[in-house]
């Protein structure tokens, strides 16, 4: 670290305030502290509220209703669109139309045309009131097959570039509106103050002063600008998330509890909200996450008190993803707290016909005040009406909608690879191995380099970005295919051998590693530690090293990760973060021309502190004890000849875990187990994806389904008139029963939403020849006819004989013919929870 870099931090406004590393306190008073009204540019049009007075005044309850709930492309119908004429839906980050992961943007479009015109067919719910179409377009329109994809928001702090980030914001409103989208989630301006949290990757910067300059920027990059091109032509809705304090929570666990003062709230975790309601931000999506132990979609005095009154937003509260659920008083098809305490768009994705029945009913037994309900309507048809909804028509037929040549445009992939060349950080250039001379022979190695999926991280394509490959990203370029065809350009020699087993000793290898894609709650980790169970791509960077040959490491990562031990392996080190489709950014950077002559410079400086040791879960600029290894706004240059000293390799105790319970499928499947389908004799179908079918296609369907989370289930459909198929829970290897379980349980919730049949037995901890239980269904029918979950317990010893020794093939597994069963929370246990229903032995 330069002596020079750590004075200027020593004057960061941050640190002079005190706010940051202030005691923070628990529970304290509200109200005790003034917030801006920030909402100085956009002034209302009278003609806009003359038409929404005119609407409100001839729409009945339910119209209105109709209106506040939002739901998912996975369940609703054309034919429910007609009958109840919802305001808005959207697709979450596992759907795309008529469930087809690769659907092209002819078919974007025919899904928005359908709907538009359903939500236009009076003839049932008797008004004609435009729908609008959400989706998380996250680091470009990343659901979608063939999109530019650029780097994730965390690479984008290290650029310190807000002209890239309003040109992003434009590039991504252009790619969405090809698809006839109106509304875009984003942009993230979570401030995250502890990296354990597995969406860190989403957040812009640690620095509250960086997140308010970039929220503005991307904003009015989605937007259009106050005055001039304000939500017209290719512009879209745009929203402002998660309000407020989801960078904040305890030990980063994802929705959790941010522990705060109201002070603290306001100067960490709001200046993004002030400054993209000063741009005019139509929608700002309410928090997963309580502040100070009370659900913020429950916050009457944030949502309404502070967003709405004290700091001027006069757009609207969308919830989040069944967010509702966690209110007191609240599940999945009612939340009238909500709703009053200030929510006016509700995310049912999946419950929202007993939803919006609920509502209707709780408006009209006054629950919710009808005046809330019309402040509600009003917001959310002032957005649609500023963005022209009722005159744009037919998504299909709208000017901006027919450009498919937009969506991966070159233009855009160019802006990427910009964005990807300024977004890289460099933290270690011993000896100024870098740049590379292109004409050199180089290794490239690691299971980064040529895998667009990891390169690209979660919200690409598929949510998790767990389930897939390069052929998923069209036109993509990795990391590899960037550095090949530099290097044989200049007339160079380039071999790639994932794991460094190159066929003729390079002259330096460039090494790519990093964390494997993962979104939300998912990506919560315990230890900052890079690989600390397995460590392999140390072995391999140790490999290289100990051959004489110089390695440069390329890290990609969604957050800063305590890597001393790769660092000390490596002769160069460089932050690539989640760079997105565009990988031949990076080769722009390590290699020169064919003269050798530097291309571009980095320019990339740290918008997150990176830890000296593995227990810095929590490091920020401004904190009291600041003892950064690489200090907020580090990054090398070429110019630069600094040699980073060998690092500690001291690691602290971890705490032993708990061995009375093990987690099988809790959200998402152990290491070693996956699903399978099988239809008849067909093939098996083996995956570890949120959805699936059966290689005939038809008799068995796997998709994702809400208990508690965002797709934490997993529901198996039967179908008629088709073979038997079996599902299965197996491990991928044969594993024994640990000896502590044996006498336990296998615990799991089940709901049941067609019956399977009294002669249909769940079949439980199966060897290859037999199962250790078979449990009737018939036997506890009338506990689990009523489709709700309940918890079974299925004792894993009876008296039984032998069963210790067996290696165990599949955890359970159902055969059926027609049938409707939905799984989740399956694991070991010693001893069940009481609200289980323990199954007896003599079944």
């Amino acid at each position: 670290m330069s002596k020079f870099k750590f004075l200027k931090l020593l004057f960061c406004p941050l640190f002079l305030t005190g706010v940051v590393h202030s005691p923070l306190s628990y529970g304290v008073e509200t109200g005790s502290v003034k917030w801006p009204n920030v909402n100085t540019k956009l002034k209302r049009d009278p003609a806009v509220e003359k038409h929404i007075d005119k609407l409100l005044a001839t729409m009945t309850i339910e119209q209105k209703v109709a209106q506040m709930v939002q739901p998912e492309i996975g369940y609703l119908t054309v034919e429910q669109m007609r009958k109840y004429g919802f305001g808005s839906y959207l697709n979450g980050g596992n759907t795309a139309p008529y469930g087809n992961k690769r659907a092209s943007m002819d078919m974007w479009l025919k899904y928005a045309d359908e709907m538009y015109l359903a939500s236009m067919d009076a003839s049932v719910d008797g008004i004609a009131i435009p729908t609008i179409w959400g989706t998380d377009a996250m680091h470009g329109h990343s659901n979608v097959y063939g999109a530019t994809l650029f780097p994730h928001n965390i690479g984008l702090g290290a650029a310190r570039d807000t002209d890239l980030i309003k040109r992003i914001g434009q590039a991504t409103a252009k790619e969405v509106a090809a698809t006839g989208i109106e509304w875009s989630f984003a942009p993230t301006v979570a401030v995250v103050r502890d990296d354990r949290w597995g969406r860190t990757y989403e957040s812009y910067s640690e620095n509250p002063d960086l997140v308010k300059e970039y929220a503005a920027e991307m904003v009015i990059g989605i937007q259009g600008e106050i005055g001039n091109d304000f939500l017209k032509k290719t512009k879209r809705i745009a929203t402002a998330k998660h309000f407020v304090g989801d960078g904040g929570t305890e030990r980063g666990i994802d929705r959790g509890n941010t522990i705060i003062d109201e002070q603290g709230l306001k100067v960490i975790h709001s200046p993004g909200y002030f400054s993209a309601i000063n741009e005019g931000v139509q929608s700002v999506m309410a928090s997963f996450n309580s502040w100070n132990g009370q659900r913020v979609h429950g916050d009457k005095y944030l949502l309404t008190e502070v967003l709405k009154n004290q700091m001027g937003f006069d757009g609207f509260v969308v919830s989040d993803w069944n967010a509702h659920k966690f209110v007191e008083g609240c599940d999945l098809e009612q939340c009238a707290a909500a709703i009053n305490a200030g929510v006016d768009v509700i995310m049912v994705p999946e419950h929202f016909e007993a939803f919006y029945h609920n509502t209707v009913k709780q408006a009209k037994e006054g629950v919710i005040p009808e005046a809330r309900i019309n402040d509600a309507v009003r917001r959310f048809l002032r957005a649609k009406i500023r963005w022209g909804v009722f005159a744009k028509g037919k998504p299909s037929l709208r000017p901006e909608s027919q450009h498919p040549e937009w969506l991966g445009a070159q233009p855009h992939r160019e802006l990427a690879r910009e964005a990807v060349r300024k977004s890289l950080v460099l933290l270690k250039n011993n000896n100024n191995v870098l740049p590379i001379n292109a004409k050199s022979r180089v290794l490239v190695a690691g299971n980064g380099a040529d895998n667009i999926a990891k390169q690209a991280g979660g919200w690409s394509v598929s949510w998790q970005g767990t389930d897939n490959t390069n052929d998923d990203f069209p036109n993509a370029t990795s990391i590899f295919a960037g550095l090949k065809s530099q290097i044989e350009k200049a007339g160079g020699d380039v071999e790639f051998a994932e794991f460094g087993d190159y066929s003729v000793k390079p002259d330096v290898a460039i090494v790519v590693i990093g964390e494997e894609p993962y979104a939300e709650w998912f990506g919560d980790i315990e230890y900052l530690e890079y690989q600390y169970e397995t460590k392999k791509d140390l072995a391999l960077l140790k490999t290289l090293k100990a051959k004489g040959i110089p390695v440069v490491t390329v890290f990609l990562t969604g957050r800063p990760l305590w890597v001393n031990k790769e660092l000390n392996a490596s002769d160069a080190f460089v932050a690539a973060w989640l760079p997105g489709s565009e990988g031949e950014g990076i080769a722009d950077i390590l290699l020169t021309n064919e003269k050798g002559a530097i291309q571009y410079d980095f320019t990339g400086k740290l918008s997150f502190s990176w830890p000296k040791y593995d227990d810095q879960y929590s490091l920020n600029i401004g904190d009291e004890n600041y003892q950064p290894l690489f200090e907020y706004g580090y990054g090398l240059t070429y110019d630069d000849t600094v040699n980073l000293p060998v690092l500690t390799e001291k690691t602290t105790p971890r705490k032993v875990a708990s061995t009375d319970s093990k987690a099988l499928f809790v959200r998402s499947l152990s290491d070693n187990l996956v699903w399978t389908l099988q239809a008849g004799q067909t093939d098996k179908v083996i995956t570890k994806n949120s959805s699936a079918t059966s290689t005939d296609g038809m008799s068995l369907l796997m998709q994702s389904v809400n208990l508690s989370y965002q797709e934490d289930a997993r529901q198996f459909i039967w179908r008629s008139g088709t073979d038997k198929a079996t599902f299965a829970l197996a491990y991928q290897k044969p594993e024994k029963m640990s000896e502590m379980y044996q006498s336990g349980y296998l615990t799991l919730k089940v709901r049941i939403n067609k019956s399977p049949g009294e002669h249909t037995d769940l079949q439980v901890m199966c060897s290859q020849k037999q199962c250790l239980r078979k449990v009737s269904f018939s036997s506890f029918d009338a506990i689990l006819s009523d489709k709700k979950w309940h918890t079974l317990a299925i004792p894993l010893s009876c008296n039984d004989k032998g069963t210790e020794s067996k290696a165990i093939t599949e955890v359970l597994k159902v055969e059926a013919n027609e049938a409707s069963i939905a799984f989740a929370d399956i694991g070991l246990t010693i001893k069940p929870n009481s609200d289980a229903v323990v199954v007896k032995c003599s079944n």
